[in-house]
């Protein structure tokens, strides 16, 4: 078994790799479930339906960041257009996996703890296929 670290994860929006500012990311799919159960079952039936899901990310507030997740991210929900997300999970290079896929940025919050650093989070939805396929 060959274990990936978290750390090499890249994470680009609308172009700009903001990589270096995320500390956790999730990326979940799902799909649609439509209950087709018809008289005379004992037990439920169901089909699929629409692919959707979500992409969530979050870092420590950096003040000198002029580029980083706050003026970009707020720039994305005031403009409210979907853009490109591109992930990749083991990092840049060739033969690893990417996952690209247009996306709503849904949130940006930024979180001030009394005791603990300045933080910042960001929820997008995913607006259409993922598109999974090795890195050239």
């Amino acid at each position: 078994m060959a274990l990936v670290h978290g750390k090499n994860t890249v994470v680009l929006i609308d172009a700009v790799d903001i990589s270096t500012y995320v500390k956790k990311s999730e990326f979940s799919r799902e799909i649609d479930e439509h209950d087709v159960t018809t008289y005379g079952r004992n037990s439920h039936v169901v089909r699929g339906g629409l692919l959707g899901g979500k992409f969530t990310m979050d870092g420590v507030y950096d003040s000198t960041a002029v580029s980083g997740p706050r003026a970009k991210l707020n720039a994305l929900i005031n403009a409210g257009v979907n853009v490109t997300l591109i992930r990749r999970p083991e990092g840049t290079g060739s033969g690893k996996p990417e996952d690209e896929v247009s996306v709503l940025v849904k949130s940006y919050v930024e979180t001030n703890p009394v005791d603990d650093f300045v933080a910042w989070s960001c929820e997008c939805t995913l607006a259409g296929d993922v598109d999974s396929t090795a890195q050239s």
